[in-house]
């Protein structure tokens, strides 16, 4: 099942102000209590999505990209990491990189990943839902319920919890 992004985007903007304060309101939860209900609804709302059917999250945002992550990704493409760094990457103010083009060069038109065994840690993680002290994580998972479907599922039911 392909998933709509058109109205997804415009489901996620009209849910933003509602979300922006249910998350804020979750930062009083306990913070074990609140990774669990956020694990399983990461396992429910991951049992019924496929990422491939959107990968709307390589093709929007950029993640952070570490030295560790430049060395993986030049092994991949048997290429030196400085060659990864000037066709691929843009240095951040602190020290990190992230991709120089929006979609992410490396992903398919099929939506997959041509480096999916050396993506970077950022993109194995996302959309970080299924982390520990998922407390931390609240601004961040506020900001992936305007790019990631599954997120914006994920919060619509802990809503309902």
């Amino acid at each position: 099942m392909q998933i709509d992004l058109l109205a997804f985007a415009k489901r996620a903007a009209a849910l933003k102000a509602e979300n922006k304060k249910f998350l804020s309101s979750l930062k009083k939860s306990d913070p074990r209590k609140l990774d669990e209900k956020f694990h399983a609804q990461h396992e429910e709302v991951f049992s019924r999505i496929d990422c491939l059917s959107c990968a709307n999250c390589c093709k929007t945002t950029s993640p952070i990209v570490r030295e560790s992550d430049v060395d993986r990704l030049a092994k991949t493409l048997r290429i030196r990491p400085a060659e990864v760094i000037a066709h691929y990457l843009t240095s951040e103010p602190d020290g990190t990189y992230v991709m120089r083009t929006s979609p992410c060069p490396f992903l398919g038109a099929d939506n997959y990943c041509s480096v999916y065994e050396g993506r970077p840690a950022a993109c194995r993680e996302y959309p970080h839902t299924d982390r520990k002290k998922m407390i931390q994580l609240l601004d961040l998972t506020f900001k992936n319920t305007q790019v990631c479907p599954a997120v914006l599922e994920m919060v619509e039911g802990m809503k309902q919890l």
